[in-house]
């Protein structure tokens, strides 16, 4: 047995990531949510110097080993999984972000087998072979080749005409294979960019016409390599593809400074992960790109300082003429975070500085695509033309066209901020914004891989030649711009070329020489005095608010007593969900405040949320707001001053008409009153049926009425009461024909809505009699049958027995009486009657008697426990929720016994699962954990951990908002 390495004393032990840190190294969201599943999980964890490690519990009966090396960071696990890290290492690092992880004496046997495995292999010689000449020598002849079959098809596409040459996949998969065959992958991947512009984009010609200029400008480039400077040589190297070691590039002298974190993008294509990271030095004022790669997942190193902190430490960059990626050198400290930015006193950050700074770098290294910008006191603005930023002397900068950078106007709220950009020929896309002293991320999740960039509209001669072919036309270049009319002399003769290069200096005349436009900055968004949320409660929100989470409901619950705000840079998601979600719009609007309201004045799609919600203290919205404005206004009015909102409905009631009238009316269920009445009874004589109908519904929940009366007589003649010994029975005598006082009352014949049937046939009076008893005064019920217990076991004809009782469920829920409820659901109700209405009448009981009934009900009721639980509010009462516990841990015992028996899994049993997640008390996850430890299911231990998990994450939401 080979005894592995001795372990060198550890070092200090780095400090502990982010939830942010580990999220970035998650393969998928999938695994992390997983991993978040697993807290209950580990039997036992450690850290010791750069070493994690830990046992996890998972389906069987030996324990998964999870170790990570946070040097690399580097992961091994014994659970079968593909993805890495897999959700046991994910799991592993959020508990030691979260200080769960305790500091061990020494690591344990199977962690320190394999970490000193990975020290044998990094101390092990270097066999890595010095780079031969001969294959150098070898690979540029190839790539010469290639490149000279690349300008060859690039003249035959001009010279016989862009519009007739073969635009499809397949033709400029060819080329770009081609590409690769020569060891030139720089230039197939652009040219594999180009089959999408020429199919998608209507400003074709004039792009594809650019890439082609700037190809065989690189071509040209490599055909004098050997003459250029070092500085451009290695930049023609990299655009074509040549490789670049990472030894060399720590071989440059390493440029040291306070390295600023201010923006980080990963984008992903092929199953390549790519992680960008912009950096900026605090002292040269210098800008650095680190790029990391990682093949599928997003396994990145973690020892990069997080967004918004800086480290003193050394760069080495790329050899380039434009230098800007770079590989991290030596560290001296740790990162700490910044607040505030360097003063340049020698030179002002306006839009024209930053725009001569990026021709500079066009000029060094003409194929340069994209520069970053950092932009100090602009306000971005939405105009009619597009997006800007402006800055307070009155210039602007466009930003892209794909660009929707809703979070950056909600910071800025027409504020000046800072912020970091990449600048193209489309324009500037935002990545970051520096405002109150912390840098905030604005890409998004989605974003992708590599796009070509629009370029500047070019000269139309150009690209009309370029279209119809050199062949049949020559452009004229004297029309050009003078600097580049003057330099036609010194253009190849051939009009091919001539006009490839005329393109190319005409693409970097245009791109070099942007100057600031101009755009009008919005009016500044009023202020808010009100408390931010938390910050640990902000970012959890976020995440639920991604996720949709059923817990949303809770935590506006929570938090609504506080009065918060919510950070600005949260706005745009709050305002996406209000659009979405009716039933938390209120909160959502509430929290997104001042800001969110001046931020969804300028969206389409936003602008109705917010001024719905100003109309209904508008008191001009009464007399010129839309129907739904009104409608909220009326409501508001009505809940603050119930007989202002009446004589207002009552003074315009002769001018309403369509259907709003009739939801005017019911905002009078709110708070309805006897003083309603009259105009109640106008609106019972109204043309339109739905008024009627609302009228008629309102007025028999005022017992005293003139219409309950007039139900009770007409109760009176249509039932008659016969008294027996042993039960009391209802003697019906319907009338043939409705009178008009019937039908002006309501009482109509309709058969589609109380669908009965008798001989085969609709039963049209069992519908008007249902009618009627819905609309009679319960108490008229009881004078003649007694208490609601007597009232339900008295007889009936078996032809009207649902329907008197369809109705007395209909008056119980309209008039709230809870000792009908009570009758009417323990007598189970002898009928099709939905659960819908059978729950609501379960809701009307008192809370201990709901308690007490589900607690007697057994495991064989789970049904009925499961569809009666959304009357029981939240949390559901301590005693039932031991109950439903108990129940569901007796279905995960009969699992156990019987796995294949139907019924018994828990996916058998995931809507009360899921219900058991939400209303569960925070307090029952000890009982949920140790319930998990007496599973012998695996599936249903894995459930019991997933909910005591819920309730753990639930636990912490309430603790943040405090």
């Amino acid at each position: 047995m080979t005894t592995p390495p001795t372990l060198p004393a550890p070092t200090a032990s780095p400090t502990p990531w982010t939830e942010a840190q580990v999220a970035a190294v998650a393969p998928d969201a999938s695994s992390l949510a997983s991993a978040r599943k697993l807290v209950s999980r580990w039997r036992e964890s450690g850290h010791r110097g750069t070493a994690l490690w830990g046992l996890c519990q998972g389906s069987g009966a030996t324990p998964y080993q999870t170790i990570v090396d946070l040097s690399g960071p580097a992961y091994r696990c014994s659970c079968p999984s593909r993805k890495f890290p897999c959700k046991h290492a994910l799991s592993l690092l959020l508990r030691w972000a979260a200080g769960e992880v305790p500091a061990a004496a020494q690591i344990a046997d199977y962690a320190a087998s394999w970490l000193g495995g990975r020290m044998a292999r990094a101390a092990a010689p270097d066999r890595s072979r010095t780079p031969n000449p001969a294959t150098a020598q070898q690979r540029r002849v190839r790539v010469t080749a290639g490149l000279e079959e690349l300008d060859v098809w690039l003249g035959d596409q001009v010279r016989t005409g862009l519009a007739q040459s073969d635009r499809s996949f397949r033709a400029f998969e060819a080329i770009a294979a081609r590409m690769v065959d020569a060891q030139a992958p720089g230039l197939a991947s652009a040219l594999r960019q180009l089959p999408t512009t020429a199919s998608t984009r209507s400003d074709w010609p004039d792009v594809v016409l650019c890439e082609f200029a700037r190809m065989h400008l690189l071509i040209a480039a490599h055909r004098q390599i050997d003459s250029a400077p070092p500085a451009l040589r290695a930049s023609i190297r990299t655009h074509i593809g040549y490789p670049t070691p990472a030894e060399a590039v720590r071989a440059e002298t390493p440029v040291r400074d306070r390295w600023m974190v201010f923006g980080l993008r990963v984008t992903e294509e092929e199953r390549l992960y790519t992680r960008r990271t912009w950096l900026h030095g605090r002292v040269t004022g210098r800008w650095a790109l680190v790029v990391d790669h990682s093949f599928g997942s997003a396994s990145f190193p973690a020892d990069l300082p997080a967004l918004g902190q800086l480290s003193d430490a050394e760069l080495h960059f790329y050899p380039g003429a434009a230098p800007l990626r770079a590989l991290w050198g030596e560290r001296h400290g740790p990162a700490e975070p910044f607040t505030t930015l360097p003063a340049d006193t020698d030179r002002p950050a306006t839009l024209a500085a930053a725009l001569a700074d990026h021709a500079a770098a066009l000029g060094a290294d003409p194929w340069l695509r994209s520069w970053p910008m950092l932009l100090v006191d602009v306000v971005p603005a939405r105009t009619e033309q597009g997006w800007y930023v402006t800055e307070s002397e009155g210039g602007a900068l466009p930003i892209r066209a794909a660009e929707s950078p809703w979070t950056l106007l909600a910071v800025s709220g027409g504020h000046p901020v800072t912020v970091l950009g990449e600048w193209n020929a489309d324009g500037l896309a935002p990545i970051s914004v520096f405002a109150t002293g912390e840098v905030i991320d604005l890409t998004r999740e989605d974003v992708a891989g590599h796009q070509t960039p629009r370029s500047p509209a070019g000269h139309a001669d150009l690209t009309s030649a370029a279209l119809l072919g050199t062949a049949r036309r020559t452009p004229d270049l004297a029309a050009l711009a003078p600097p580049i009319a003057r330099a036609a002399d010194h253009l190849s003769a051939d009009p091919t070329l001539r006009l490839l290069e005329s393109a190319a200096l005409q693409d970097l005349f245009l791109r070099g020489g942007v100057v600031p436009t101009s755009a009008t900055a919005p009016d500044p968004a009023p202020d808010d005095a009100r408390p931010l949320v938390p910050r640990p409660a902000a970012t959890r929100l976020a995440r639920m608010l991604r996720e949709r989470s059923a817990f949303l409901p809770e935590w506006f619950d929570a938090a609504a007593p506080h009065d918060y705000r919510a950070p600005d840079a949260l706005c745009e998601q709050l305002l996406e969900h209000a659009k979405v979600d009716a039933a938390l719009r209120e909160p959502l609007l509430r929290l997104a405040g001042t800001r969110g309201s001046w931020l969804a004045a300028q969206h389409p799609q936003w602008r109705d949320l917010t001024r719905r919600s100003a109309a209904t203290t508008s008191a001009d919205t009464w007399r010129f707001g839309q129907p739904p404005e009104r409608r909220d206004w009326l409501t508001r009015l009505r809940r603050d001053d119930p007989d202002a909102a009446r004589t207002q409905l009552a003074a315009s009631w002769p001018k309403e008409s369509g259907p709003i009238k009739s939801e005017l009316l019911g905002v009078l269920s709110d708070g309805l009153d006897p003083q309603d009445e009259p105009l109640l009874e106008q609106a019972l004589d109204d043309r339109r049926a739905d008024v009627r109908h609302t009228a008629a519904g309102l007025l028999a929940r005022l017992p005293e009425s003139a219409f309950a009366q007039r139900m009770r007589t007409r109760a009176n003649s249509w039932v008659r009461i016969e008294r027996r010994i042993r039960h009391t029975n209802l003697v019906l005598a319907l009338p043939e024909t409705l009178d008009a006082a019937t039908q002006r009352d309501g009482i109509t014949d309709r058969t589609v809505e109380f669908a009965y049937r008798w001989n085969a046939a609709p039963d049209v009076p069992a519908a008007r009699f249902r009618q009627v008893v819905a609309a009679t005064p319960l108490s008229h019920w009881a004078e003649l049958l007694g208490t609601p217990q007597q009232a339900v076991r008295a007889t009936v004809e078996e032809r009207f027995r649902q329907p008197v009782f369809d109705g007395w469920v209909d008056a119980t829920l309209a008039q709230r009486d809870s000792a009908w409820a009570r009758a009417l659901f323990e007598s189970g109700v002898p009928t099709d009657l939905a659960m819908l209405r059978r729950r609501e009448l379960f809701a009307l009981l008192p809370l201990p008697d709901r308690t007490a009934h589900l607690v007697r009900l057994d495991s064989s009721w789970l049904s009925e426990i499961e569809a009666l639980l959304p009357a029981m509010g939240h949390p559901w009462p301590e005693a039932l929720a031991q109950h439903v516990i108990l129940l569901l841990f007796e279905r995960a015992r009969a699992a156990a016994r019987r796995p294949e028996a139907h019924g018994v899994s828990p996916n058998a049993h995931r809507s009360l699962l899921a219900s058991a997640a939400v209303h569960l008390p925070v307090t029952a996850a000890p009982t949920l954990s140790a319930v998990a430890r007496r599973c012998d299911d695996p599936a249903w231990e894995q459930a019991f951990d997933q909910l005591a998990h819920d309730l753990h994450y639930r636990s912490m939401m309430l603790e943040e908002l405090q």
